[in-house]
């Protein structure tokens, strides 16, 4: 029990710097992704260190659910794959501990890391969102800091458009100046002359002090003429001054705005506040569809009516129309209902009886009162979508509190298993994986995401979308890992792709210190000559090139090879024994005949013969197995040499 217990530490105080590591990491990128994204509204604004301070901490723990399951990720990748590269695991396993055992304080740890990323999710988040998206606000609607540039007109100041040629920078003086005052409309533009000036703000930072020297100002007066029509000379002012001051409204000040128009948006709520609003938007929104409905259905030109006697006396009052009204009376079969008269009016009849003059007026009445209602129901559901897209903003932000945590535990059992397959530490090839892996889901989760938002998707199935493609991977990567499954093996698949082309490797026999019986060199070359005549005899009969439908006919399995190979192997196991390093040395000549059967020995004849008239499938499997089948020849050509060689040598020949 003591030794389950140290190495629950051992694996704690592995993991915990690595996950410390890679969580600051992870954090400062997606940090300088924030920073890089709001960087125009930041330059140029004149900000105080403590407000940006300010910013980057609320943008930390806002970015905190972005860093944190790609951190579990990568810490647990890079943990695993470092104790299966450095054999530390294997250690472990060889002492008789499971990986699910050697997994366990992570799992303990990973769960409490979940748990508190929900309650900092439901608690801490609501109150960061609110002070982060505020702040920005404020610093998006924060004049920039005036800088006035050389030889160019500048318009950073609101109806003013000044241009300066030359500025001082000992003296703070702006030489040459020139200045467009919009202030009383374009049309009676004020423009003024200085030959220097110096440029301040006031001490509350609401406006610029201008202050101007050795100038002239020249406007145009109102055109008094305007108004009765005739055309006269328009007046203008002009005025030479010493010193003139010029005061203009720039508000340089940081202004905060008030949190309370965010703490009501699903920002700014936790699960309860969210659940509430949910509910109650839905009754109402229940409600407006119904209301909309039953409007929908009283305004259709299909009505019903309850009382047909004012309908039909207006009918009967209009004495220019000649048109018949068919009153049909229908009598149910039970006798305590009342008779109900139903009132068929002919609308085409009717129509055709008026004239011209007042069916246009109708045509006319018709078309505005469809496009009054037209317009009624498109304004009543424009009003309809704006309070859905609330309701689905509010849910999804619901079921945000719990994928945070189930995306930790998710990514931890992708990550660990994973890291204990590939058995590779450090930050090369960890990092790939991760950087792959949280794209991908990424990508995945915004798709979800966005679904929700439009109404495409239901809320919960667009938010849960990431963790359901993912949890599959994470259990099937689990349950290899706990396999010891070579699935992530890369000399698996390179053995595999040399077999199905017919690269063989070479044999390794080692001479054993200790001969538990001396080979029966008589009876072995009796069976070398047997496996020399079978491999001459093949060859005789064989070529590269078979009959398409012959070999498909045999199953794709060749007979004889599979014999030819099944005695050689009998020939290494017996001459494993020997005593002699040439013996020995001429057994790793040897090639491997298993794998050259294309499809494996189970296929029968029945089967064969399906596949090789499927054509489009049967060809390309024939071409392989005719490339295989080149390989197979040159083998047989270097079994045939090796067996002759060591018969020269079992038998004192050589």
């Amino acid at each position: 029990m003591l030794r389950i217990k140290r190495l629950y530490t051992f694996i704690l105080q592995t993991f915990l710097p690595v996950f410390l590591m890679t969580f600051g990491i992870c954090l400062f990128i997606v940090l300088m992704q924030f920073v890089w994204r709001n960087i125009d509204d930041m330059v140029g604004k004149g900000l105080s260190v403590f407000v940006l301070a300010e910013m980057f901490l609320y943008a930390a723990l806002f970015l905190v659910p972005m860093a944190l399951p790609l951190s579990i990720l990568l810490a647990s990748l890079m943990t695993f794959g470092n104790l299966g590269e450095q054999l530390e695991l294997l250690a472990m396993k060889s002492a008789g501990v499971s990986l699910a055992k050697i997994m366990r304080p992570l799992m303990i740890l990973i769960g409490m890391i979940s748990v508190g990323a929900f309650f900092f999710q439901n608690n801490a988040m609501p109150v960061v969102q609110v002070k982060l998206y505020t702040l920005l606000w404020s610093i998006q609607q924060k004049s920039p800091e005036l800088e006035i540039p050389e030889g160019v007109f500048n318009s950073q100041i609101t109806n003013f458009n000044v241009y300066v040629k030359h500025k001082d920078k000992k003296n703070g003086l702006l030489r040459d100046l020139m200045i467009y005052d919009y202030s009383a409309g374009f049309n009676n533009a004020r423009v003024i002359v200085a030959d220097s000036g110096r440029l301040k703000a006031s001490e509350d930072k609401t406006f610029l002090i201008l202050s101007l020297y050795s100038g002239e100002s020249f406007e145009n007066l109102k055109d008094q003429s305007a108004e009765s029509g005739t055309r006269a000379a328009v007046p203008y002012s002009r005025e030479t001054f010493s010193s003139r001051e010029i005061l203009m409204e720039f508000d340089a000040n940081f202004n905060r705005a008030d949190e309370s128009l965010m703490t009501g948006m699903f920002v700014g709520k936790k699960m309860e506040d969210l659940r509430l609003f949910i509910d109650s938007m839905s009754v109402r929104l229940d409600s407006i569809r119904s209301d909309n409905a039953r409007n929908v259905l009283r305004n259709s030109y299909l009505r019903t009516f309850s009382n047909q006697e004012p309908l039909q006396s207006g009918f009967e009052n209009n004495k220019e129309t000649d048109v018949e009204l068919t009153i049909e009376k229908t009598v149910s079969k039970s006798s305590e209902e009342q008779r109900v008269p139903a009132i068929v009016l002919n609308y085409d009849s009717l129509l055709q009886a008026m004239d011209s003059g007042k069916k246009a007026a109708l045509y006319t009445r018709a078309k505005s009162n469809i496009e009054m209602a037209k317009t009624d129901y498109f304004f009543k559901a424009a009003t309809l979508g704006d309070e859905a897209y609330k309701v689905r903003r509010h849910q999804t932000e619901w079921h945000k509190k719990f994928t945070l945590s189930f995306a930790c535990l998710v990514f931890f059992f992708i990550g660990a298993p994973l890291g204990a397959i590939i058995r590779k530490g450090g930050l090369g090839m960890p990092v790939v994986i991760s950087v792959f892996l949280f794209i991908f889901y990424y990508i995945i989760d915004n798709i979800g995401f966005k679904m929700a938002r439009d109404g495409i998707w239901p809320a919960w199935e667009g938010m849960w979308l990431s963790s359901a493609v993912l949890t599959p991977l994470g259990g099937f990567l689990t349950y290899k890992a706990v396999k010891d499954s070579v699935i992530l093996n890369a000399d698996t698949y390179l053995n595999s792709l040399k077999n199905l082309i017919g690269k063989r490797a070479g044999r390794k026999i080692e001479r054993k210190e200790v001969l538990i019986y001396t080979p029966d060199y008589p009876k072995t070359v009796l069976l070398l000559e047997e496996l020399i005549a079978d491999c001459k005899a093949y060859l005789l009969l064989h070529k590269r090139w078979m009959n398409y439908f012959g070999y498909w006919k045999q199953g794709g399995k060749d007979i004889q090879v599979a014999a030819i190979g099944q005695k050689m192997e009998e020939i290494v196991e017996e001459l494993a024994n020997s005593d002699q390093n040439l013996v020995l040395n001429k057994l790793m000549d040897y090639p491997f005949m298993g794998g050259y059967n294309l499809l494996g020995t189970k296929l029968d004849k029945k089967w064969g013969m399906a596949i090789g008239l499927c054509f489009p499938i049967g060809i390309p499997l024939y071409l392989i197995a005719a490339y295989q089948r080149k390989w197979m020849l040159h083998d047989m050509q270097v079994i045939l040499k090796t067996s002759e060689e060591l018969i020269d040598i079992t038998t004192g020949n050589r």
